[in-house]
């Protein structure tokens, strides 16, 4: 944790990724990524945009032997981060949800800061990549994120053609939902949202 109240910085390396990340919750969503991957930090930067997240992330990993490693860790890492900048996660709203349209493309999420982690994601893509991304590893981020934030999270593309649009509809839906669960509730000043009086 660091010094900000609702901070967090993280670190991770291992022989396959070298990942660097500082996020402020309470944000304008102001970004600083790079990845090898292109599409992927556009679609992180959407992500944080509209979550309204200040966050620097530097993400290196063996892309030559395949892109999983660093699609699944840079999940691991910003939702550590989320979670340790959450804290006891006192006060906030914990759930969200947003439609996302993107022109001809709409996708949705519905998810919970739980402490619990979940994540289901209906999303149909018609190749096998987009800008480089490789498209069957955007469930495997969101669920990486899942993980490691504790949280349960819902997601599908309802309907596209593009398959751009489809990928960035998902990613804002994400950022708007997480925009939402992390607000702080004023009629909730300093208490867990939870019956139990702790989530998780």
């Amino acid at each position: 944790m660091i010094a900000d109240a609702r901070a967090a910085r993280v670190d991770r390396v291992t022989r396959e990724t070298e990942i660097h990340l500082t996020l402020a919750v309470d944000g304008h969503g102001q970004t600083e990524i790079a990845t090898p991957i292109p599409f992927f930090s556009h679609m992180l930067d959407a992500l944080c945009r509209h979550a309204n997240f200040d966050v620097t992330l530097d993400v290196r990993g063996d892309v030559e032997i395949d892109q999983h490693h660093t699609i699944e860790d840079t999940g691991l890492v910003l939702g550590q981060g989320l979670r340790e900048a959450l804290g006891e996660r006192a006060g906030i709203r914990r759930m969200g949800s947003a439609w996302v349209p993107m022109d001809e493309a709409l996708a949705f999420c519905a998810l919970d800061l739980s402490g619990r982690a979940y994540c289901a994601v209906e999303a149909a893509f018609a190749k096998e990549e987009q800008g480089g991304l490789e498209l069957d590893l955007v469930p495997e981020f969101f669920r990486a994120l899942a993980a490691e934030s504790r949280a349960t999270l819902h997601l599908r593309v309802d309907r596209g053609d593009n398959e751009h649009h489809k990928v960035e509809a998902l990613f804002k839906a994400a950022g708007r939902a997480l925009a939402d669960a992390v607000a702080l509730d004023p009629a909730r000043r300093g208490i867990i949202p939870s019956t139990k009086g702790v989530l998780g």
